[in-house]
């Protein structure tokens, strides 16, 4: 991951680019992560030495936390069910600074991930449970009650999904109808190769987050600023991050930032964990490349430990 090497409890002071001037809105999903972490190679059909710990995750909630330990007001617009998970999942938010309008649906448990991990790389099994219950009528409501809200992001999960995507577009919708600027994280390449319309669902946004793989899938090969370049017939702003190898902007400007490699214990949130810290920057009128260095500066401090958020927040909602 790029950036510098602060520890996992940096205090927003330390991050660069301005202070944040109102509330984000983070759409998405809100998740049990069961994280197994292994150091060599899966062996299949024996056995596998792992380290194994179960945290709450989804990559919404996830770029909530972060934001909150930013020192960004925030609020998690999520389903979950109505079990222990549920509640857990939301009082652990609630505790770390995140407002959450979070509806529990009975009688659906709440979703959960089985995350393989090592320093390279991560899988994802899933299972979406109630996030996939997320309503249009509550999306609009919450993004119409916050007043102090300035941006809505949206994770890409609740457009890939047929039964949660109108409340996906919902949240863009009403976004736009106060008046919010919008960004949208692509999610993950495998289901956005079955999804050929995603950009369609996203045009118009004010800005387009994507890895190398999901830029791969939406702009086709080649180098990163080509893709970015291409996807802003899409959204007015697009960022691919590169991991190690940096991230680059294209859109109103462009920017780039250099990739600084730090020591890798898990890489999963690392991306959640960009999108806050660019955002925070970003939506307090920043620049693309202070918004960048933020950006990196959070996802290397996500992969210096274990697990997909900051270990506390030291600031409130």
């Amino acid at each position: 991951m790029t950036g510098p090497a602060p520890g996992p409890d940096t205090p927003a002071s330390g991050l660069a680019g301005p202070a944040p001037v109102g509330r984000i809105l983070v759409v998405g999903d809100l998740v049990t992560d069961v994280l197994v972490v292994h150091d060599g190679p899966v062996q299949p059909g024996s056995d596998t030495a792992a380290r194994i710990t179960v945290t709450g995750g989804g990559q919404a909630a996830n770029t909530a936390a972060w934001l909150a330990h930013a020192g960004t007001p925030v609020t998690l617009i999520a389903a979950v069910g109505a079990d222990p998970a549920g509640r857990e999942r939301t009082a652990e938010l609630t505790a770390a600074g995140v407002r959450c309008a979070v509806r529990a649906h009975p009688g659906v448990p709440t979703g959960s991930i089985v995350v393989l991990a090592s320093a390279d790389e991560r899988t994802m099994i899933t299972d979406r449970g109630a996030a996939v219950l997320l309503a249009p009528d509550d999306v609009t409501a919450a993004v119409r009650e916050a007043a102090d809200a300035v941006h809505l992001h949206l994770s890409g999960y609740p457009l890939l999904d047929p039964r949660s995507r109108p409340a996906g577009l919902a949240a863009l919708a009403a976004a736009r109808e106060r008046g919010l600027t919008t960004s949208v994280d692509a999610a993950s390449a495998a289901p956005l190769r079955q999804a050929g319309d995603f950009l369609d669902r996203v045009r118009g946004t004010d800005l387009l987050l994507c890895n190398a793989d999901e830029a791969a899938v939406l702009a086709g090969p080649g180098r990163a600023e080509e893709q970015a370049t291409a996807l802003t017939t899409a959204a007015r702003n697009v960022v691919v991050k590169r991991g190690g190898a940096g991230a680059v902007w294209a859109g109103s400007v462009t920017s780039s930032v250099a990739g600084t490699r730090v020591p890798v214990r898990d890489p999963t949130g690392a991306g959640d964990a960009f999108a806050a810290g660019l955002l925070r920057v970003w939506c307090a009128g920043g620049t693309a490349a202070d918004a960048l260095a933020a950006g990196a500066e959070l996802g290397a401090a996500a992969v210096t430990r274990v697990g997909a958020r900051p270990s506390r927040s030291p600031h409130g909602s």
